[in-house]
Formats: structure tokens, C-alpha cells, sequence
């Protein structure tokens, strides 16, 4: 098939669960004041599964969100790719199930580990994908981090959520739609400023190994905000210039959901009015890698995107990993 001009973006979906979890819960449990925890972060509340509840199924729920709202065909589905850092395994990836449990039939489906850029890199995938192909692409952006908490490191325990988003890309022959400007990074040097230490093949499990070895650890939260900010506005401006625009062109701002003093640093560092960033964190918390697309799904619904809209998404993560897309609505 001969190669299209562009993507669009033709469906978003999300899914929470139902627990919610206030601050209080967890500030009673770490010993903190009231209030430390939205006065550091923004955030209020987020949403964790209960006993039982799968990455799978939390992926599923969104992604069928975003078929619908597609109107696509799920036999015209041709790739299924899953941005996650909690599969339901380390083997089998969890996407082909997440294809199964979805219908579709006729789609290639594998896992991508970028952390919090994760749907990032799995949006520029898609993007290339069916440019060369012609056909449409489900992008889910799923993590169940509650089980990777340690409960006692109040650096990350005050953060992390449970969520999943997705978007359904299609071809476009209109080269002012879809993704119009790119930019993807990574910094090696920083690759364990926030780690899960064992599970992998360097530290497999072993017999005894404390339950604090296999849950998440921010070895300097300090250092992660000033390497984040910087290059999600480093990514940001790059992929400004590649898409031939300016921070006035930018009709909203969609970054990644770690802290609120994130945005409004990277906002200044590119000019981009304040007022223009969505803001899902307060009762979402950080899902890593679904911040992004439940934000989109949630922006949809309250205030649909008009055509025309060019929306900058950023993100930095564990690795460090970080990239900023623009969008042609």
C-alpha cells in the first residue's frame, strides 16, 4: 500500500478505577501535615484498583473507549500497541490479550516500556506506522502503580495512581492533522534516578529478597524535577521548530502529570500562557505513561478539540526517557 500523507487522531477513551484515595489517607499514614501533598504537588486524589483488577482489563476498558469513539471498524485495527511499566507479566507481553479481549482480530500487538514517555514514543510509532501502511492503530497507555509503591518513601508514595487512556490513529490525506512536529530523547547518565531494582535479568528474583527490592525507589527527587523540566522543554522546543511553529501557535498544552510546579516551569521556559495547559493531575495523580491520553480523553469530553487546535504534549520519565509531539486536530 502506497504511503499516506498523514495520521489523525480519530477516537480517545479512558478508564479509572473506582477507589479513590485522598491525601489524607496517605499524609495520616507517612506522618505528614494536611496538605503537604497538594501544596508540593497538586495533586489531591488519584484512583487505585482493587484486589483482582489487571493491567489488561484497565487497558481494555479505555481502549474500547476509543474504538467507539473512532467509529472504526475493529477488522481494520491493524496494530495494538500497549505503553505500560506494569504488565500482568514480565512474559508473555500483555498487548496481544489486550488485542484478543478487544476484538481485534486483525492486529499486530506488543508492549513498549518508555515510562512516562511511553505514549510518546508509542504515539510516533503509530504515527510512522500508518503513514507506511494506511491503516488505523490502537495506542493504550495503562500502569497500575499501587503495586509498586513502597509505602514508606514518601517521595514517590505520595505520587503514583492507577489509570489508563488511548487514542485511536487513523490515515488522514490533510498533512495540518495528526502528528506535524517530533521530538523524542533520551540521557543514559540519569538511567537510575527512579528504578524498580530487581525483577530484571541483572538482579533476577531470588528466594528472601526483601519486598522493598521489587517496589519503586526515587533515588533524588530533587535532580529528577530539574533533568524533567529541562528536557521536556528542550523536546518541546525542538519539536516546535520541527513543526514550523511558535509557543503562540500552540492552542493548549498537554504534559505529562507529575507535579504542577513542572508545568508551570516548562511553561516558562517556552512562554506558553499558563492558562492553556490541561491540568488532570489535582484528582488523577501520576499514572506515568497514561497521564497523557487520559488527559486528552478528558479534555474531549468537557471542551471537544476543534479542528484546527495544534496541542503540545511533553513528557520526561524513568531512564531518563522524554519527548514532546504537536498535534494537528
Amino acid at each position: 500500500m502506497s504511503a499516506v500523507r498523514s495520521s489523525r487522531l480519530a477516537g480517545f477513551g479512558h478508564h479509572v478505577p473506582a477507589r479513590r484515595v485522598e491525601n489524607a489517607e496517605i499524609e495520616t499514614r507517612l506522618g505528614l501535615e494536611p496538605a503537604w501533598i497538594e501544596r508540593r504537588t497538586g495533586i489531591r486524589a488519584r484512583h487505585w484498583v482493587d484486589e483482582g483488577d489487571t493491567l489488561s482489563g484497565l487497558a481494555a476498558k479505555a481502549g474500547e473507549a476509543a474504538l467507539q469513539d473512532s467509529g472504526i471498524s475493529r477488522g481494520d485495527i491493524a496494530l495494538t500497541l500497549l505503553a505500560t511499566s506494569t504488565p500482568d507479566h514480565l512474559l508473555p507481553p500483555s498487548a496481544p490479550l489486550l488485542a484478543h479481549r478487544l476484538g481485534l482480530a486483525n492486529s499486530g500487538a506488543i508492549d513498549l516500556a518508555g515510562a512516562c514517555s511511553g505514549f510518546l514514543y508509542a504515539l510516533t510509532l503509530a504515527d510512522g506506522f500508518v503513514r507506511a501502511q494506511g491503516r488505523p492503530v490502537l495506542v493504550v497507555a495503562a500502569n497500575i502503580l499501587s503495586r509498586r509503591i513502597n509505602p514508606a518513601e514518601r517521595a514517590s508514595a505520595v505520587l503514583f495512581a492507577d489509570a489508563a487512556g488511548a487514542v485511536v490513529l487513523a490515515p488522514c490525506d490533510d498533512p495540518d492533522k495528526g502528528l506535524i512536529g517530533i521530538d523524542l530523547a533520551s540521557d543514559g547518565n540519569c538511567y537510575d534516578l527512579i528504578t524498580i531494582p530487581a525483577g530484571g535479568s541483572s538482579r533476577p528474583f531470588a528466594p528472601n529478597m526483601p519486598a522493598e527490592d521489587v517496589l519503586m525507589t526515587m533515588r533524588d527527587g530533587r535532580e529528577l524535577f530539574v533533568r524533567a523540566v529541562e528536557m521536556m522543554t528542550a523536546c518541546a522546543k525542538r519539536a516546535l521548530a520541527d513543526a514550523g511553529l511558535g509557543s503562540a501557535d500552540i492552542s493548549r498544552f498537554v504534559p505529562h502529570q507529575a507535579n504542577v510546579r513542572i508545568f508551570d516551569a516548562v511553561c516558562g521556559n517556552l512562554g506558553i500562557d499558563p492558562s492553556k495547559t490541561v491540568r488532570t493531575i489535582e484528582d488523577h495523580g501520576n499514572s506515568s505513561a497514561a497521564t497523557i491520553p487520559l488527559s486528552l480523553s478528558l479534555a474531549q469530553r468537557h471542551r471537544p478539540f476543534a479542528s484546527g487546535e495544534r496541542v503540545l504534549l511533553t513528557a520526561a520519565g524513568a531512564g531518563l526517557t522524554g519527548g514532546a509531539v504537536i498535534v494537528g486536530i
